[in-house]
């Protein structure tokens, strides 16, 4: 008999298949950008260097990501609002738009599948991804901002 975190191991590869998937049909923003423009908006304006603390990605891989965005015209890139000497990307209106537009798509996917769970499970599900991320976090020693 395999053991529970065997098959989590499983249960995520295939999460991780079905989540490219999706972000195949229909969407307009690619992972990075996804995830980049999430921590922007939380987290406002962010150097590289706050970026590859933030993710544990090194320049090179940020610099690439951000000059996409930039071109794209879902960032740009400010004078540190504090005075420091690194400039900030800053999310654009454009980007808001973006990233709301492939969040709502994301929650429409998601209520597509588990339209017939109860709410009692959907918020379990929620608590225990909640849990298991933070976990992660807490290993990692980079944690997330949760509203």
């Amino acid at each position: 008999m395999e053991k529970p975190t065997h098959l989590i191991e499983f249960e995520t590869m295939l999460l991780g298949r079905y989540v490219q998937l999706s972000s195949r049909n229909g969407s307009h923003l690619d992972r990075s950008a996804y995830t980049l423009l999430s921590r922007i908006r939380m987290d406002g304006p962010m150097s590289i260097g706050q970026l590859s603390d933030a993710f544990g990605l090194d320049a090179s891989t940020l610099n690439r990501q951000t000059a996409a965005m930039l071109r794209a015209g879902l960032v740009e890139r400010i004078p540190d609002p504090e005075g420091g000497i690194a400039r900030k990307f800053r999310i654009t209106g454009a980007g808001e738009r973006s990233l709301d537009a492939e969040r709502s798509g994301n929650i429409s996917g998601l209520e597509r599948v588990m339209a017939d769970w109860g709410p009692e499970e959907v918020a379990a599900f929620a608590a225990y991804l909640k849990r298991f991320n933070t976990d992660i976090e807490k290993l990692d020693g980079r944690p997330w901002p949760r509203p």
